[in-house]
């Protein structure tokens, strides 16, 4: 899968879906592109996805108190579509401490107390993955993500997704667009785990910092996923929610996101060979 990555200058974690195994097909090249965030992409970066792969949508499913602060380069003749998957208010719904969410809410909370909160109150786990699909603001937002998939011509050229690091919430995406398509979990893993391509070294020396502090390794794993990692079971546990409560991913694409039978087979006419 090494040859899927696209290097691009200022852009994180960026790939693209073609010549995965789906099913009887293959993903069709050069038109199903994931990253992480644009706004550092250097004029090569955006050279290279509007003359190369001729990107015609940019889907961003950042919060958008975010998305402001860090707005994505133009990309010439690509559309921009905002599509939140989670707002802030929905990860302080889950926090157990009050006097906290109401403390980092006056934006007097550092980054480190933030990442305490969040994985004092379970945030920092695969649940927050649950979170991204089950949220009434998640469902809405992949739905939309795969309404755009069927209204788009690959003739003309690519689609683009993106959330901050590339991993989590482009990450559900792609793994829902890949179980759509026909590939099997297998493929599903190894492209998520792709995410951790290049930050071995980073995500060791934390561990071995967090192991000499005592650190429980519940508190290490979360502290490893704030710095950009990924880890297998993270998607397992949201596969395994979607079937255990939907019979299967495509159940949940069915119910969840309202894609028919024949949206299957369209988006596997236009986006497999």
């Amino acid at each position: 899968m090494t040859d899927n990555v696209i290097k691009l200058p200022g852009v994180l974690n960026t790939r693209e879906l073609g010549g995965y195994p789906a099913g009887d097909r293959t993903v069709r090249r050069g038109v199903l592109i994931r990253s992480g965030v644009l706004n550092k992409a250097t004029p090569e970066a955006v050279h290279i996805l509007s003359s190369e792969y001729h990107v015609q949508t940019v889907v961003d499913f950042r919060m958008s108190g975010v998305r402001g602060g860090a707005p994505d380069k133009e990309i010439p003749g690509a559309e921009f579509i905002r599509l939140p998957v989670v707002e802030m208010e929905d990860y302080l719904s889950r926090v157990k401490d009050l006097k906290m969410a109401k403390q980092f809410m006056s934006g007097n909370t550092d980054q480190r107390a933030m990442i305490d909160m969040a994985y004092e109150s379970g945030l920092l786990s695969p649940e927050m993955y649950v979170l991204f699909l089950l949220g009434e603001r998640g469902k809405k937002a992949y739905a939309e993500f795969f309404r755009i998939l069927l209204k788009t011509d690959p003739g003309r050229g690519a689609v683009l997704w993106h959330c901050v690091d590339g991993k989590d919430r482009a990450g559900l995406a792609t793994m829902l667009l890949l179980s759509a398509l026909g590939a099997d979990k297998q493929t599903i893993l190894e492209d998520y785990l792709m995410s951790n391509s290049g930050k071995e070294e980073k995500l060791g020396k934390i561990r071995m910092d967090c192991e000499s502090l005592g650190m429980p390794p519940d508190k290490i794993e979360a502290l490893q996923f704030t710095s950009g990692g990924v880890f297998e079971h993270y998607m397992i546990h949201a596969m395994d929610t979607l079937e255990n409560k939907y019979g299967s991913v495509h159940g949940y694409l069915a119910d969840e996101l309202g894609l028919t039978g024949t949206d299957i087979d369209r988006l596997r006419e236009r986006y497999t060979v």
